[in-house]
């Protein structure tokens, strides 16, 4: 089996926070605009694929960047050419990630058409004060047009994607974004702390003290607002910053949170191989030129080693509510984790050791005790 992650960088605008491989029409530097993009880009995706091994695929997942900015057409032009040269499983789970001010009843329709059965729309907040302070475009009214739409198109399975954390946003605010999340009747939501990234307009804010820095007591707080409130919803968390209704779990990122095999398409992308890692030339320009030159995008790649898949292993597994197998431990980091079983903040069972919910706010730390 192999997934695929397809990148897409194009913004109609940077987000404060943003230090993503994502690139606006002013930071091109070869003068493209996203209206004339789309096609020699896809077309370099495509001349990518051809690098990639041919085994079956269970998932594909459009990221960015905005996705939604690129027509149904060309983006349908990447799953045909997976599906005809990999093929695809019965149930394979296709995704597009969309800001809700760039989509229209019709341009959902052609996603739909396309091949997408998933959809994870941009929401971050509905406070504008919130969304001014991340830069966001988008209209928070627009959130529930975007749903509605994307359901009457025929999509099955809709996420909404959370921030929390953002300077001057209280829990109050928190609590109504939650609220009017939930009552959207996704299938999905993820929520996710604002990290403040070296290099964001967002840093450079803090740092002169225009805004205050977020408030880590306030952030747990709403950690566990929002796990209590999708629990009574219905949604369970399966992965850290993940709640979904049973069945509902993104399948693509659970394949990276269970090492499995997938292939990064596009500029930055990274892939995982069995035991090797390797990522792309993180320019677009770059990126084309190396494929249209008839070369392979890969910047750089690394061997893991057992010990860095063990490694990995405890990372990733953590923060999954199957948590870690206890056969995965020696004797030594199992005793280390008592006092954190004694503090109620590892579920002990039979067969594993699991987070609970405050043991989720310390993940890190636990992570970090059981790999000394």
């Amino acid at each position: 089996m192999l997934s695929f992650y397809v990148h897409i960088p194009y913004c109609i605008k940077r987000c404060g926070y943003c230090d993503f491989n994502t690139y606006t029409p002013s930071e091109l530097q070869d003068g493209a605009t996203l209206e004339i993009v789309s096609g020699d880009y896809i077309d370099a995706v495509l001349k990518e694929l051809e690098f990639a091994p041919t085994d079956v695929v269970p998932t594909i997942f459009f990221g960015g960047g905005t996705p939604s900015l690129i027509p149904p057409h060309d983006l349908g032009r990447v799953i045909n050419a997976i599906k005809a040269r990999n093929g695809l499983t019965e149930d394979c789970e296709i995704t597009l990630e969309a800001n809700p001010d760039s989509v229209t009843a019709e341009k959902l329709e052609g996603y739909f058409a396309a091949g997408f059965n998933r959809i994870s729309f941009g929401m971050q907040s509905t406070s504008t004060h919130v969304l001014k302070v991340l830069d966001r475009t988008h209209d928070p009214e627009n959130v529930k047009r975007a749903v509605d739409m994307a359901r009457a198109a025929g999509f099955q399975s809709i996420s909404v994607d959370l921030i929390y954390g953002t300077p001057g946003e209280s829990l109050k605010d928190w609590q109504s974004t939650v609220t009017q999340a939930l009552n959207l009747g996704v299938d999905h939501i993820s929520a996710y702390a604002l990290i403040i990234e070296d290099g964001t307009k967002l840093a450079a804010q803090i740092k002169r003290g225009d805004i205050a820095s977020p408030d880590d007591d306030l952030m747990a707080d709403m950690y566990l607002y929002i796990d209590q409130a999708c629990g009574f919803k219905g949604l369970k968390w399966y992965e850290l910053s993940n709640w979904a209704k049973p069945g509902f779990e993104s399948r693509h990122n659970m394949a990276y949170w269970k090492s499995a095999n997938w292939w990064g398409l596009g500029p930055g992308a990274h892939s995982h191989i069995d035991r090797k890692r390797f990522w792309n030339v993180k320019h677009p320009t770059a990126y084309k030129q190396r494929l249209f030159d008839g070369l392979s995008p890969i910047a750089d790649s690394e061997e893991l080693s057992d010990e860095m898949r063990r490694s990995e292993y405890i990372m990733l597994s953590s923060r999954l509510r199957t948590g870690i197998a206890k056969r995965a431990l020696t004797i030594a980091q199992y005793e280390r984790m008592a006092d954190h079983i004694k503090a109620d903040l590892i579920l002990d069972t039979a067969d594993a050791l699991v987070l609970t919910a405050t043991g989720r706010l310390m993940a890190d730390r636990i992570v970090a005790d059981l790999l000394a």
